[in-house]
């Protein structure tokens, strides 16, 4: 089962410090996946970025709102304990702690309007959350996510209304900022245009040119995929020049047959769909730039248990 959303954890959170010991927030999380039957994999399962697990970003937010709302009481780095309040509330038996349960505490309300009141000052009236949004880093993941992929769709559409040899243009710049050629862009040619016999262009391993790699790029309307046969022209024209490494590019996709024939060519082909061109040009800041930049900021526990900060 997937790990329940960082509300319906609080009970089970709470609970773990019910026995009135201090224990750390690694025996608390083991407590509350005990509770939610969660298996290892269940465990292992991460947040969008991949940077933590879900169960402990989860407890981790659990524990936060509920020592706001004078629950739990932060006796050291990690370390919490029950609060009357706390004992209280586990008292009444009930069979879930969530936000509306919270709204009972004084101090969780005076916390919230603390928090809203030192906002951004821009006149807009604070947005409330949905019930199941998760925790507050689970919906800036969300929210980032699904920017990017709006980004990316609209990047390939751009793409595909441009001409065939913008395309070209654009793959060879992409390399060169893969660091194919060392990044310099002296090290790209553009080859595209009649007799070029299947090549738009070329570029150097290396920022010493010891191996070159040759470039075919082909502007395709979604469904209209690349077959084996291009694929083979392709071979044949790399080795027509000479050498054995090729990126063949298109703004579509492959046909299975074509996968399949690259996976068995002695040519080192590199195939890149439409997907995977517009997530490397988000990658590496082709045809995109930054508009704004939050930066997500944590208490540093050890500054505040220091004997000097």
């Amino acid at each position: 089962m997937p790990v329940p959303d960082f509300q319906t954890l609080m009970l089970p959170t709470l609970s773990a410090y019910a026995d009135g010991g201090r224990p750390s927030l690694a025996d608390v999380r083991r407590a509350v996946a005990k509770a939610a039957g969660l298996t290892d994999g269940d465990i292992r399962e991460t947040v969008p970025s991949g940077r933590q697990s879900t169960l402990t970003n989860r407890v981790s937010w659990a524990v936060v709102y509920m020592e706001r709302a004078g629950l739990l009481r932060r006796i050291g780095r990690g370390v919490y304990t029950l609060t009357e309040d706390g004992e209280r509330l586990l008292a009444r038996n009930p069979s879930r702690i969530d936000i509306n349960v919270l709204r009972e505490f004084p101090a969780y309300v005076n916390w919230k309007r603390t928090a809203e009141a030192s906002g951004p000052d821009d006149g807009a009236t604070p947005r409330q959350a949905p019930k199941d949004a998760g925790t507050p880093e689970e919906v800036l993941e969300r929210v980032a996510l699904a920017l990017g992929d709006e980004l990316r769709a609209d990047l390939l559409k751009r793409v595909r209304a441009a001409e065939p040899a913008f395309l070209e243009r654009i793959v060879l710049k992409l390399l060169s900022a893969m660091r194919y050629g060392g990044g310099d862009a002296e090290m790209t040619r553009v080859t595209g245009g009649t007799g070029d016999h299947g090549i738009d262009g070329t570029i150097k391993e290396d920022a010493l040119g010891l191996d070159e790699v040759y470039v075919q790029a082909k502007r395709y309307a979604e469904g209209n995929n690349v077959g084996e046969g291009d694929l083979r022209n392709f071979a044949g024209a790399i080795d027509a020049a000479g050498t054995s490494k090729g990126v063949f590019v298109t703004t579509s996709d492959f046909t299975p047959a074509a996968m399949d024939y690259v996976r068995r060519s002695p040519k080192r082909i590199v195939l890149i769909n439409g997907g995977r061109l517009a997530s490397l040009m988000v990658k590496h800041d082709i045809g995109v730039r930054v508009t704004q930049t939050y930066a997500v900021k944590r208490i540093d526990d050890g500054y505040f248990d220091a004997d000097e900060p």
